[in-house]
């Protein structure tokens, strides 16, 4: 199983290759890459997938009026990289609701979807009759979002590349030219790699830095037994600090790691009435103890 992502996710991954015959541990490798193997941010108590918006995109699709508007709001612009996207999710999609209110399918064709990041503008390219209908398949949950990024995979012709292991092949494909720059083809088979291998030993202990949907469901785990934190799939201090806190409510060593201890725990203390969120996370929990 991928140390990012659920055993519910990489299953709606793998079923997306199968669909485009990909190879599944070659889709779960680039999947991890570009996700970090983060799948939803919450917005407004909403799952959402990750977004990107691109204001240079936005510039060029805009003329007249609309786009003075938009550059004078700092939301256009000729140069890439000059409208600077928000850390946080949350106020991504209040970015792109602000360009959305001036040009709605141009603010969505020039966002970035969910796992694979694929641009709203290549909508046509990938068949759907208009973008809402590419943003409807991203935010219909992690199976639409394998698809999209499949569906993506194979119009781009890479699916010999993928599924013969070109790693350089499929990071210039996909990652664009200066793939070498941030070692792409090197990330993706090492990504790959894992999907054989599994995690190392240890692995499967959180820690400050760890990242994805793992960390999402530790969180909000912490936040169902009354430790509250932002559920962002990031293990940053404040998640930490909220680990140690559970840790010294229930006699363990207040380190703010998330190891096989602390997991067990975690699970014991969440409630349990045969259905619902929280009973879902306690049989994860205990699956994943399990598997260590």
């Amino acid at each position: 199983m991928s140390r990012m992502f659920s055993r519910q996710t990489a299953t709606e991954i793998e079923k997306a290759a199968q669909e485009f015959g990909l190879e599944p541990a070659a889709l779960l490798a680039i999947a991890e890459i570009e996700s970090a193997g983060q799948v939803f941010a919450k917005v407004e108590g909403r799952n959402e997938p990750l977004i990107r918006f691109e204001g240079h995109y936005f510039d060029r699709r805009l003329s007249g009026a609309a786009r003075d508007r938009a550059r004078a709001e700092g939301l256009a612009s000729p140069n890439a990289g000059a409208v600077a996207n928000p850390r946080a999710q949350a106020a991504r999609w209040q970015l792109l609701d602000r360009a959305a209110a001036i040009d709605h399918q141009a603010a969505y064709e020039s966002t970035s979807w969910g796992l694979g990041q694929v641009m709203g503008a290549h909508w046509q390219w990938l068949g759907f009759n208009d973008v809402d209908a590419l943003v409807t398949e991203a935010r219909s949950g992690a199976a639409g979002q394998a698809r999209l990024m499949a569906r993506y995979l194979d119009k781009a012709g890479l699916t010999g590349a993928l599924n013969g292991h070109d790693w350089e092949a499929v990071g210039h494909g996909y990652n664009g030219p200066g793939f070498r720059k941030n070692g792409y083809h090197l990330k993706l088979s090492e990504a790959y790699t894992r999907q054989f291998d599994g995690p190392a030993p240890g692995d499967r202990t959180m820690t400050v830095g760890s990242r994805g949907e793992l960390v999402t469901e530790l969180q909000e785990a912490l936040v169902a037994l009354g430790y509250p934190m932002d559920t962002d799939g990031i293990y940053g201090p404040g998640t930490a600090t909220a680990v140690k806190r559970f840790q010294a409510d229930h006699g363990l060593a207040a380190d703010g790691i998330a190891g096989e201890r602390t997991q067990a725990a975690i699970a014991s203390a969440l409630p349990f009435s045969g259905s619902g969120m929280w009973s879902k996370l306690k049989v994860w929990f205990a699956g994943l103890v399990g598997r260590a």
